[in-house]
């Protein structure tokens, strides 16, 4: 059995006049998955009158929207599909037509695994239903890491790699990419509909579990934790990678975008980074002499003010402290300009 594609003008015009049943599907709301179709019948023309309401009658007409993917199914097979909006005839004589639309051809290769194979003269099935497949943007969906996540934490300027522990909380939106897998693998033949609390919180626990390997993939490019706000659509391609298996390939669902709010280590993770960053400027004997001639430039205001010692004795003991040190700021200025000296030489004439 297949779908003919109906011509506008013909189903306005005559083509209108001879409809035995017209199947279609209001607009969906966000929170509705999964709908089976609805059946206007013409008393005039159509035999289905007292019969099940799951029996499509040869001629009838299923009517598609933008945003839908339509399903004929019998026996809980797959046998058609239209992706694509408009009006067609079905008729139980010709083989599947396989509508793609805007899914893509790759909607062939899920058919040929979990579609019915079309037979010539084979016996009219006695369970035909119309699905409908909501294949619009589903946004809204809230998340939160109750514990904290590790996140691994690389500066290749001053050498640091650690492992530190981060909570983030937003927003993602994914989309049913493939619908023959999600109804099949996922919902069946549902009685009426199919709706997004069913499968939200497993879809909130799987995204949560792959948070860790997913910030991985981050942080091997280098994006700081506190970046992610701004790298979302890398945080998008990351967990679509790692969810591919059970979200993808197995219920044809993919993340189309994913939000973070905000993003926070811990104070003592955050203290220790900014300690260690702080550390490493010290490398470079010019930011080293600029530290050091400022502390002791606080030192001799402190010792000036020293009421108790006499600010001469006070000097006398900072000076010692300076040669217990064994290096001043003058040397360290000296280093530092000879490194940059080194540093011209070495570049390309």
């Amino acid at each position: 059995m297949g779908l003919i594609k109906a011509i506008k003008g013909a189903i306005e015009g005559q083509l209108a006049d001879q409809w035995r049943e017209y199947f279609y599907c209001e607009s969906m709301e966000a929170d509705v998955l999964v709908t089976k179709g609805v059946k206007r019948v013409d008393p005039k023309r159509s035999s289905n009158l007292k019969a099940n309401d799951n029996i499509i009658s040869n001629g009838s007409i299923v009517a598609v929207a933008d945003g839908q993917c339509m399903l004929i199914v019998e026996q809980g097979k797959i046998v058609e599909f239209s992706a694509e909006p408009g009006e067609f005839v079905y008729d139980s004589s010709t083989e599947p037509s396989l509508f793609f639309g805007g899914l893509g051809s790759g909607l062939k290769n899920s058919f040929s695994t979990v579609g019915k194979r079309f037979t010539f003269g084979g016996d009219t099935a006695k369970d035909q239903r119309v699905y409908y497949i909501n294949t619009k943007e589903l946004p809204g969906n809230k998340y939160g890491t109750p514990n904290p996540v590790p996140f691994r934490v690389v500066d290749k300027n001053i050498g640091l790699d650690i492992d530190i522990a981060i909570r983030c909380h937003g927003e993602y939106s994914y989309k049913i990419v493939d619908p023959l897998l999600f109804y099949t693998n996922v919902t069946g033949n549902v009685e009426d509909d199919y709706e997004r609390s069913e499968i939200d919180s497993q879809l909130k626990t799987e995204l949560l579990t792959a948070l860790q390997p997913a910030f991985s993939k981050i942080s091997d490019m280098g994006i700081r934790y506190s970046a992610l706000p701004g790298h979302t659509m890398e945080m998008s391609d990351a967990l679509n990678e790692v969810l591919s298996k059970k979200w993808t390939q197995l219920r044809g669902l993919a993340i189309v975008s994913f939000g973070v709010n905000s993003v926070t280590a811990s104070e003592e993770d955050e203290k220790m980074i900014k300690e260690l960053q702080r550390n490493a400027v010290m490398k470079d004997p010019t930011m080293a002499a600029a530290t050091l001639t400022a502390a002791q430039a606080a030192a001799m205001q402190s010792a000036a003010s020293n009421t108790s010692t006499g600010p001469m004795m006070a000097f006398a003991g900072m000076n010692m402290a300076n040669m217990a040190g064994g290096m001043n700021a003058n040397n360290l200025y000296a280093m530092g300009a000879q490194n940059q000296q080194a540093a011209q030489a070495s570049q390309p004439g």
